[in-house]
């Protein structure tokens, strides 16, 4: 027995509606202005080995979307700027790029969404009447190929359409584009899809002149006297981020449209900068990145939509050495092009009771970890832990970023990697946490690394135990949600129950 057409679609629209609702996810940019351009096949077992599970292109690639074939990662692909026009004039032109960058590759590559370009209101303003249009020829030729259920279309937008994003709540598109912005908005809610949104704290910083504090964009917790609230309707803000998001759906509301949910494509923070660029340090790319990244996971919305995650790519996977412009424009990855940390991220948002898949378990400082606590950690790790501290000392590689959060996981990692099998923990009085993600980065190589060299410390120390969580090991290990296929079967059959006469 065959099943029909509108069952099998009624099945893929369920896997989807279950895809929604899992668990917020982190994905990353990949761009390619850079010299030293990893292979396609490089950069795939590079994201499989640090569990990215989202990518998004600016193009489609034929060798990429080849690389990223029979792997679980979902690839949102890019129709650039300059192929706007042609696709949205031609219905038979959209037809071509969806066969050729899109249905050539399925199912085999995982193509999930299509970024038609890229902030083209503020960068390419004359394409912009014809956008909707390449918006819906696109879609149709989905249709036409069966695949309208699997792979989402949108358009990315900058936050310069909103021109007043704070406070959120008055927060409205710009005037000059509300046509082009209300037909985005119609098709994203006749498709099903989300509203791109490229929010960078880091600009929002940098031009405020001294309005907001540095912690509010970095996701620092404010004191009671800085709390950021919108007089409006007195929701607190805890990060820029989020005032970002929230500005985006009360704009969208001002055009009466509502539940679309936001999908950030682009947000991050330089390592680098020129003279005049004080805020692009590597502490401050760390620090956003790694709070970005719990504030992902924690799987709540901004303070006005608290039920619709914030599923991010962040921006980016490389620095990209061939960018014109300020110096922090080529600063942008968290990691250089030979595969090396810029700083040390966990990607995996929180800690991991055990080694994914076999990896090798690593001992960090907790980002949010009191500093006195981690100096009294650093203190028992260097000293009657044994821990071998000499790279972390001046001109040594491990020096810079010179912080107690950067010091204390080296010689946290150092202690745990020799003492765990004597029964060494990683917990030093709660700062610490474990994670599969290897710490190192640029010429700082860490205990157990699988890139060590000889800035890693070895050697045989007599067993010592260091602080240990009163349940042992790590108490706050990370439990991952993985929604499973066999919810489909009682919903199927509802629909079954709805429609028996439609089966054959």
């Amino acid at each position: 027995m065959l099943l029909p057409r509108w069952f099998a679609e009624a099945i893929l629209l369920l896997i989807s509606i279950l895809a929604s609702t899992n668990a917020a996810f982190i994905g990353v940019n990949i761009g390619t202005d850079l010299t030293n351009m990893p292979s396609p096949s490089d950069i795939v077992t590079l994201l499989k080995s640090r569990q990215i599970t989202h990518v998004r292109l600016y193009d489609a690639n034929s060798h990429m979307l080849k690389a990223f074939a029979n792997t679980s990662i979902e690839v949102m692909v890019g129709v650039t700027n300059e192929e706007i026009l042609k696709i949205g004039r031609f219905p038979s032109a959209a037809a071509l790029w969806v066969n050729k960058n899109v249905a050539a590759y399925i199912p085999s590559t995982n193509i999930t969404a299509i970024a038609v370009g890229s902030e083209v209101l503020t960068a390419t303003p004359h394409v912009a009447p014809i956008l909707a249009s390449a918006l819906n020829n696109i879609h149709k030729a989905l249709v036409a190929s069966n695949l309208n259920f699997q792979v989402k279309v949108s358009s990315p937008m900058s936050m310069d359409i909103m021109p007043k994003p704070f406070p959120p709540s008055t927060s409205t598109f710009s005037p000059s584009w509300n046509t082009t912005v209300y037909q985005l908005l119609q098709f994203l809610k006749n498709t099903g899809s989300y509203f791109m949104l490229n929010a960078y704290p880091y600009y929002g910083y940098t031009t405020a002149n001294g309005i907001f504090p540095l912690d509010y964009a970095l996701f620092k917790q404010l004191s009671s006297v800085k709390q950021i609230v919108d007089p409006n309707t007195l929701l607190h803000y805890n990060s820029m981020f989020d005032a970002m998001v929230d500005a985006a759906y009360y704009s969208m509301e001002a055009l009466n449209f509502s539940k679309i949910p936001v999908v950030v494509t682009e947000t991050g923070w330089p390592s680098f900068g020129g003279s005049d660029e004080a805020a692009a340090t590597v502490e401050n790319a760390e620090t956003f990145n790694n709070n970005l990244i719990k504030r992902v996971f924690n799987n709540s919305g901004p303070p006005s939509q608290p039920d619709m995650p914030i599923n991010t790519y962040i921006y980016e996977l490389y620095n990209e050495d061939k960018r014109s412009g300020p110096v922090s424009e080529r600063n942008w990855g968290i990691l250089f092009p030979n595969g090396t940390s810029v700083y040390p991220l966990s990607l995996s948002g929180g800690s991991e009771s055990a080694a994914l898949n076999g990896s090798l378990l690593f001992c960090v400082a907790k980002a949010d970890a009191d500093d006195d606590k981690l100096q009294d950690g650093l203190n028992w790790a260097c000293g009657q832990g044994r821990a071998n501290c000499a790279a972390i000392q001046p001109g040594q590689p491990c020096f810079l970023p010179n912080d107690i959060k950067s010091h204390a996981s080296f010689a946290y990692n150092d202690y745990y990697q020799k003492m765990k099998s004597a029964g060494g923990t990683c917990d030093f009085d709660g700062t610490a946490i474990t994670t599969t993600r290897d710490p190192s980065y640029r010429t700082c190589a860490y205990t157990g690394s699988a890139n060590a060299n000889a800035n890693a410390t070895g050697g045989n120390f007599t067993p010592a135990l260091g602080p240990v969580s009163p349940l042992g090991g790590n108490a706050n290990a990370l439990i991952i949600s993985i929604y499973h296929l066999s919810f489909l079967a009682p919903l199927a059959l509802t629909l079954l129950l709805l429609q028996p006469d439609r089966l054959f």
